[in-house]
Formats: structure tokens, sequence, C-alpha cells
């Protein structure tokens, strides 16, 4: 299988950011000079993806120049974003969720070749973690997802917001996705409804690599960490 299009997740707040984030969208924030969002489509497109999907909600007209910038980009509208958890930017762009990256568009891609496109199966990006963590970890039997834990722990596969879906997952993906929803479950993340709300659907695989090929900015200190220009902010 290979992988035909992305979805990048770019609707939050990004209130961990804050204050940074009260006048620019996370993805758009720059980390030594690049913005976060640029570094996951331009990587996506030295794999040869250029129909990329960017779901948009808070400051959403700063994004506005993607489209212009990257031919093949569209933006879709998540006009729940202030009122539902990121399963409402799934389902904004259910239509598209076949042999498809599922990414956060507030994440660095140091490593353009972890975006590979062949694929044997659905699953996650994860990096072995030896030590304790409070990521989401997931314990595998036979190269199959059998659980995961939110709380973390130590011993596990840490998952990272990158996944690979087929067009046959993907299909039950934005249907979940739907279900979910349309009846009101609008408080989960989306990947809840494979790993916890509908597990038994799904045969996930894990797609191994190294801890420094992406990067997840989730707080002040690491993004001070990465980039020392902004060392004046706390």
């Amino acid at each position: 299988m290979r992988i035909q299009r992305a979805i990048i997740l770019a609707a939050g707040k990004g209130e961990r950011l804050r204050p940074l984030t009260l006048e620019t969208p996370k993805p758009l924030i720059k980390v030594n000079g690049v913005r976060m969002i640029e570094s996951v489509i331009t990587a996506l497109r030295r794999n040869g993806i250029s129909e990329i999907y960017v779901v948009v909600g808070y400051l959403k007209e700063q994004f506005s120049f993607l489209p212009q910038k990257y031919p093949g980009l569209e933006l879709i509208e998540n006009p729940w974003y202030k009122e539902a958890n990121n399963i409402s930017s799934l389902y904004a762009a259910r239509a598209h969720i076949e042999d498809c990256f599922i990414m956060d568009g507030d994440q660095i891609i140091h490593d353009p070749d972890v975006l590979c496109p062949e694929f044997t199966r659905s699953g996650y990006h994860v990096t072995w973690s030896e030590q304790e963590t409070k990521e989401w970890l997931l314990e595998v039997e036979d190269g199959i997802v059998s659980s995961c834990s939110r709380t973390g722990g130590a011993k596990g596969y840490q998952l990272y917001s990158v996944s690979r879906w087929s067009a046959e997952d993907g299909k039950k993906l934005a249907a979940h996705a739907a279900e979910a929803f349309e009846s009101g479950n609008r408080d989960i993340y989306w990947d809840d409804l494979p790993l916890f709300v509908y597990p038994e659907a799904y045969r996930l695989g894990i797609y191994q690599m190294n801890k420094d090929a992406v990067q997840e900015i989730d707080s002040l200190e690491e993004l001070i960490a990465a980039d020392s220009s902004y060392g004046g902010v706390l």
C-alpha cells in the first residue's frame, strides 16, 4: 500500500503555549525560523505527497497563505473547535481518510524519511520508551497493538501524532468518527476511536522511529529548549 494524501490537524487553541498563541496559532509558531506546520508539509512533499488537507479553526485566517504556497493543499474549516475536542477535526475531514497520514500540525519533522509513503498496515509512529513517561504508551503483541495506556508507564512504545490509515481502515475510522460525533460524543480525542472505543474493529501496527525524527512541542519550556530565542517569554 502507498500513502496518497495527508490530513493535518491544526484547529486547536494551543493554550499550553500562551501567551504566544494568543495572536498566533500554535502550528504557525516558528522554531529556529521555520513554522512547525511547514516542517510537516515540506516533509510530506519530499515524499511525493502533495494532496494535503489542513483542518483549521482557531485564527483560521492566518493559514490562508498555505494553499497558494503549496499547490495541492486545501484548507478545511472545523466550526466546532471551540466546543469539542479534536474528534471534531477528524469529523470535518472524514471524506479524505483513505490511504492517508493523519498528523498534528504543531510538531516538527526533522527526518522526512519517517514519512516514506509505502506501508503494510494502518498504525502509529512510535519510539521505544525504556524509562517512565507520561505520554500515551502502546503495548504490542506479534506486531499488533494490544492495548494503550493514557497515563504512560515504562518499557512500551510511545505514541506520536503521526499515523497511517489504509483505505479499508480509513472508511471505518470515518464512519466511527461520524457515529461518535453525531451522537454527541464530542469530548474525546480522535485517537480514542481506534484505541479505546472500537479497538476490536482494527488491527493496528507500529512504525518505530528514532527519538530525534519527530519533535513534539507541548510546553513553553520545550519550545525554549528547542529555540532559545523564546527565552524571554517565561
